[in-house]
This record gives structure tokens, C-alpha cells and sequence, in this order.
């Protein structure tokens, strides 16, 4: 990974507007930073644009290293994917299982 500071985030909007844009994480709104994941020709590149610290930009050297740093920056922002408490699951069913066992539906077709 080569990374190089920008001063402008001019520099790194032209930059953006000529790559096909893979994937963003974060946002200048409601955080201090924000990495634009993008593909120009053969090169993977990541656009960090901040507003508490330098701007700059990475160069990954292959694909699998770029597709890595997307899921470290998506965790260390939060946006990583949620994993289900299956755990949760297995007692909540458990439990609809144990309330069922003892009622047992009366037939009152007769009664009518």
C-alpha cells in the first residue's frame, strides 16, 4: 500500500470523477472522515477526505488487499455487517414450543 497526503479536496473530487466507485464508508456529516473505495483502470485506490486531519490517498496493490482494507474501515466505523444471535433464536423457540405443550383446542362444533 503506497499512501500520499492531499491538501485539497478538489484534488481528490477529480480524482473520484474519473473512477468507477466501488464501495464508501463513512460520512462528513456525522463523522470527522470519509473513504471513497474506487477503481481507476488497474489501480485500487481509497480517497480519504476529513475534515479533523490530512486528507490523502491510498493505492492498494491488488485486489484482495483493497477488498481487506474496505471491511477493516467498514468495522472501524461501524458499518460492519450485523451477525445474527442465533443463540436467541434457539431459546425463543424453545420457548413458543413449552407454552403450546399444554393447551389443546376443544372442539365446540358440537355446542352450536
Amino acid at each position: 500500500m503506497e499512501e500520499i497526503e492531499i491538501s485539497s479536496w478538489l484534488t481528490l473530487d477529480a480524482l473520484k470523477k474519473k473512477a468507477d466507485i466501488v464501495e464508501t464508508v463513512g460520512n462528513l456529516q456525522t463523522g470527522h472522515s470519509m473513504s471513497v473505495f474506487c477503481q481507476i483502470e488497474e489501480d485500487y485506490l481509497e480517497l480519504v477526505y476529513s475534515d479533523a486531519a490530512a486528507n490523502f490517498l491510498r493505492r492498494y496493490e491488488d485486489k484482495d488487499e483493497f477488498e481487506d482494507h474496505i471491511e477493516r474501515r467498514k468495522e472501524d466505523d461501524g458499518e460492519a455487517p450485523f451477525e445474527d444471535d442465533h443463540e436467541f433464536e434457539e431459546d425463543f423457540q424453545e420457548e413458543d414450543e413449552d407454552e403450546g405443550e399444554g393447551l389443546e383446542a376443544e372442539d365446540e362444533s358440537d355446542a352450536y
